[in-house]
Order: C-alpha cells, then structure tokens, then sequence
C-alpha cells in the first residue's frame, strides 16, 4: 500500500480486474489501494454526515431515518451485486454508527486523531519497530 494522503474530492482507484490477477502479491496490492481509498471516503462520508447531523433537528442516534437508511441500501445494491442488499444494509449500518459515534465524539471535543504514520493494525504497546 502506498503512503499517499489521498483526497476524497480526487479519488480514482486503478485496479486490475479479479480476472487479470495472477498472483498472490498483486491480488493484496490491489486491495490494499482499494482499502486505502475506501479509508479516505468513509472520512469524507464521516465529515459530511457530522454536517447533517448539525443541521438536523434531532441528531445523533436519535435522529436516524431508517427510512432514508433502505433507500441508501437500494441504490447501493445494484452497484455491489455480489453483495447484495442484506450484506449491505448490515455494512451501511456499522459506517452510520460509526460516523454518528465520531461526530458525537467531535462534539464533545473527544475526537479522535491517528498518527499519519500509525499503522492501522499495529500494537501501540508494542514499540515503534513492532510488525516490521
């Protein structure tokens, strides 16, 4: 995976098709760009629904739509067939709450900041040289 901070506004994943894959190391490669720009949107997601949730009238946990929620799902699922609407909606749901726990934590002004060179499955007890 590379180091790139990379911009919602700008993302574009070139990644080979599953059929064009040949070996193992190009296969993790590939998902590790994807990953890397599915981080970046869900920040950016996060970031716009703090800005919902301030402008609603009731926000937090309090305020889902459900309704609005099955719609996000229907338009998600012809894109993610293989997925299909059940998967998603449990997906959906686990990127809301997580997105409404941040912008409750931001406004409580315990939000939280990674490390940029924190690795996101590293041990923080472990040492800086842990993993490597």
């Amino acid at each position: 995976m590379t180091d790139q901070v990379l911009d919602p506004a700008e993302i574009v994943v070139a990644s080979p098709r599953p059929e064009e894959i040949g070996t193992l190391a190009q296969a993790r490669a590939a998902i590790d760009d994807i990953d890397a720009a599915l981080a970046a949107l869900l920040e950016r997601r996060a970031a716009v629904a703090a800005v919902v949730q301030r402008l609603k009238p009731v926000g937090g946990f309090a305020g889902r739509d459900p309704e609005r929620e099955r719609r996000i799902v229907a338009a998600m699922a012809p894109l993610a067939p293989s997925l299909g609407p059940e998967r998603l909606a449990r997906i959906m749901n686990v990127v809301i709450e997580a997105g409404l726990e941040a912008a409750q934590e931001t406004r409580a002004g315990t939000g939280r900041k990674a490390a940029p060179d924190a690795a996101p499955d590293a041990d923080p007890q472990a040492g800086p040289s842990a993993g490597r």
